[in-house]
């Protein structure tokens, strides 16, 4: 049998306006009970953040390296409803819900299956390499408008 093409990391999928990013639980996501430690919640959340925007075409990596910037959290407010547990599959649901000159608004649920086990509001800045707010470039601003989801479709 030949590989048809290389390997590659999951990076989630588009469906509509909503970047949804599947995440197993392996047991170094757990704490001696089992149950997802904390704060494994806020690294879910940032791998669904971070290959969301990969797959909108915004190239953090590059942006970095070429002195403009990236993304930093500059507010988060999380609920924890749930646990999940060992070996649990769990999808991330990231959507766009406001952009603003030098910053994006995401929400974000974890879910196993159709149950809500943590959901965040997050405020991602673009900052310079001096740690000052920076404007989005006008590209990216473009890229996210037509995945902004309406107050209708935040209503769930």
């Amino acid at each position: 049998m030949t590989a048809i093409g290389i390997d590659q990391p999951v990076e989630g999928r588009f469906d509509g306006r909503e970047h949804r990013f599947p995440v197993r639980v392996y047991f170094e996501d757990t704490d001696l009970s089992g149950v997802v430690y904390h704060a494994n919640y806020l690294r879910y959340m940032e791998r669904a953040r971070s290959d969301m925007l990969r797959l909108v075409g915004i190239d953090q990596r590059a942006a970095m390296e070429a002195g403009e910037g990236a993304y930093a959290v500059s507010d988060m407010a999380i609920k924890f409803r749930r646990p999940a547990k060992l070996d649990d599959a769990l999808v991330v649901v990231s959507r766009l819900t406001r952009i603003r000159a030098a910053a994006v608004h995401i929400h974000q649920r974890v879910m196993r299956g159709p149950e809500l086990l943590a959901e965040a509001e997050v405020i991602a800045a673009l900052v310079a390499p001096d740690g000052r707010p920076k404007r989005q470039p006008a590209h990216w601003a473009s890229a996210y408008a037509g995945l902004i989801c309406t107050p209708e479709e935040q209503g769930d």
